[in-house]
């Protein structure tokens, strides 16, 4: 089975979209919307989610990239929470490929350690890995959860999330753990100065997953522009898609 890609809009800028782990491209549509008018949007379901539960790429940033880069054109990237992991690895690896990067709370390194203060609490990463063996739908209600925290509204939210998470299927929990394994491991902090295309860094203020300061540090490392939502979470295109989709204006006047 193939590589799930959903074409909306028809805008003169490409722009590839890339959702966060255990979700699917459906959860993009208000950006997605929002964004018809200018671009051409390619909303990806990333490898065991969603209509790509079946296509059996890895998750692996690296060969993902290259998988949605085989089944898109060249374009500006956008990923979103783990989106963003594999949106900035293809940037940095395939710059021809991605002209551009949004990165939506999103951050080089997930976890925190001694040398990254932003991250999120590794117990809890590793907690998740854990509790997907034992209760998988119990283990997603509360990565949901965290999701939702910070909204203005956290329980309208995660009413949303809910009902969003399995409307094209379950993900596959291979997979899901692989997600789990690359949230935990990966860290691209020492290659943003190689960062050859512009971005953009739009955080959450509310966001208790990816915090505000991880993205502000990382926009400067590769020269990036940041900018913050002022009452959103960690998914603020939800009841902030326009402020979403104004905060990427100038990514998009870079497409040529």
């Amino acid at each position: 089975m193939s590589l799930h890609v959903e074409v909306r809009g028809t805008g003169p800028v490409p722009l590839v979209m890339l959702h966060g782990w255990a979700m699917h491209g459906g959860v993009m549509a208000p950006l997605a919307e929002a964004l018809e008018a200018r671009c051409t949007v390619y909303v990806v379901d990333l490898p065991g989610h969603g209509h790509s539960r079946d296509c059996g790429i890895p998750l692996e940033p690296s060969a993902c990239a290259a998988a949605i880069a085989a089944a898109t054109p060249p374009a500006l990237w956008l990923g979103w929470s783990m989106g963003g992991l594999i949106a900035l690895t293809a940037a940095l690896e395939r710059p021809r490929q991605v002209r551009g990067l949004g990165m939506v709370c999103a951050t080089p390194k997930f976890v925190r350690d001694a040398s990254w203060p932003y991250g999120s609490d590794p117990t809890l990463v590793r907690q998740l890995a854990t509790d997907l063996e034992t209760d998988y739908h119990a283990t997603l209600e509360r990565f949901l959860a965290l999701e939702a925290m910070g909204s203005a509204d956290p329980r309208a939210e995660l009413r949303h999330l809910r009902a969003l998470a399995f409307e094209r299927g379950e993900p596959d929990l291979r997979v899901l753990q692989e997600g789990i394994r690359i949230l935990d491991d990966t860290d691209r902090r020492a290659a943003l100065p190689d960062l050859a295309v512009p971005s953009v860094w739009i955080a959450g203020h509310r966001d208790r997953l990816v915090h505000p300061q991880a993205m502000q540090w990382s926009s400067t490392q590769c020269g990036g522009r940041y900018d913050e939502i002022a009452r959103a979470g960690h998914a603020p295109f939800f009841g902030h898609a326009e402020a979403v989709a104004q905060a990427l204006n100038p990514l998009l006047d870079t497409w040529r």
